[in-house]
């Protein structure tokens, strides 16, 4: 999976979708994406660029097609 493209959706009022190059992870899920972008209704909103996610906020991880 590292270096491949996935999408996450992240915990929250919001339920935000990111989606990113997967760089690296840990033993707590944490993860660091890189030319991440912020998914809204479905539509690319902004360029985030390099993110870490924490493990514990993420709902779902899939893989972009």
């Amino acid at each position: 999976m590292i270096g491949s493209r996935i999408k996450v959706e992240m915990k929250g009022s919001q339920r935000n979708v990111l989606e990113g190059t997967l760089n690296s992870v840990d033993d707590y899920l944490n993860l660091h994406l890189q030319e991440t972008v912020e998914i809204v209704d479905g539509e690319r909103a902004r360029s985030l660029g390099s993110v870490i996610l924490r493990g514990n906020n993420i709902i779902l991880i899939s893989p972009v097609e």
